[in-house]
């Protein structure tokens, strides 16, 4: 097993959701917050969503990197996921614009996408007056952001644009119209994220009549893969989405995409937020982002 234990997640549906979500912005203390050139907020546009930017330096022509958090559609923001962000930022010298799309169940699917690929195509107008080099623009996220991130490569792919160099999918939910897989059996009650966190999940982020098997929902269910761009592909060995994130990885090779897929052992969901708390959480971490900047080096 891991050195240290997952995060303690309280039962969901137990806890008022305002609590819940300060229980996680209070967990984002556990890492510290690595010093950057500058980290700017931008504010809500119309319907461009609120939007945080990390440079690792005053450097031109870094890759442009639109990250996507995790927290089930429900919880999370910036601040949750800002010291990985930062650590991101740095290991793998690129900009990072860290999305701060709209939660469920305040805002169902698919306000979350609809932000999600606002905030891409912004990224790609603004590429050069952020500093970034437009012609490697990445998708990224963990978790459910890696759901929005694997769901606007998609898109971006049918919409003509805007042109991804990369896609980055941290332990993503790749299909919520079947939670059975042998990860799920396995590891349902954790450690970390449970089964029942899932369809806690799934009920706040669709409602009693949203489509689970719609592709902006489980990209893994999309009729054809081919044509998207080169992938990272993370995921932990003692996570229930462990088994639908190697099936996506199967599918997107199988449809030509090139993939670099990680499985990272005894590893829980979530861990490359837990450098702090674990060692080996540390290590895997450092493996992933020095991958991921051998992919970027290579666009």
């Amino acid at each position: 097993m891991s050195d240290q234990p997952a995060v303690e997640i309280p039962e969901l549906d137990s806890v008022p959701l305002s609590d819940l979500r300060l229980y996680f912005e209070g967990l984002a203390g556990a890492e510290p917050a690595l010093p950057l050139h500058r980290v700017e907020s931008l504010p809500a546009e119309g319907e461009l969503p609120a939007r945080r930017v990390y440079w690792p330096s005053a450097e031109q022509g870094l890759p442009l990197v639109v990250f996507y958090h995790g927290g089930g559609w429900v919880i999370g923001s910036p601040n949750t996921h800002d010291a990985l962000v930062r650590q991101l930022a740095l290991a793998a010298n690129c900009i990072v614009v860290s999305v701060d799309y709209r939660l469920a169940p305040e805002h169902r699917h698919p306000a979350a996408v609809d932000d999600a690929y606002a905030a891409l195509q912004w990224a790609a107008d603004s590429a050069g007056q952020l500093g970034g080099d437009a012609a490697r623009l990445v998708v990224a996220g963990d978790s459910a952001g890696g759901n929005l991130a694997a769901v606007v490569a998609q898109l971006a792919r049918d919409r003509g644009g805007p042109t991804i160099a990369l896609q980055v999918l941290w332990y993503p939910v790749t299909n919520i119209a079947d939670m059975a897989s042998g990860s799920y059996q396995q590891f349902a009650a954790g450690p970390g994220l449970r089964a029942t966190d899932m369809a806690w999940f799934k009920q706040q982020y669709l409602g009693a009549d949203g489509d689970a098997s719609c592709a902006t929902v489980s990209p893994l269910l999309a009729t054809d893969l081919a044509g998207l761009p080169a992938t990272q592909l993370v995921t932990a060995d003692l996570d229930v989405l462990r088994d639908e994130g190697a099936a996506y990885a199967e599918r997107l090779v199988a449809a030509g995409v090139a993939v670099r897929n990680i499985n990272c052992a005894q590893q829980p969901h979530g861990f490359l937020s837990l450098g702090a708390l674990s060692p080996t959480a540390g290590s895997a971490r450092e493996q992933v982002l020095a991958e991921l900047a051998a992919q970027l080096a290579a666009c």
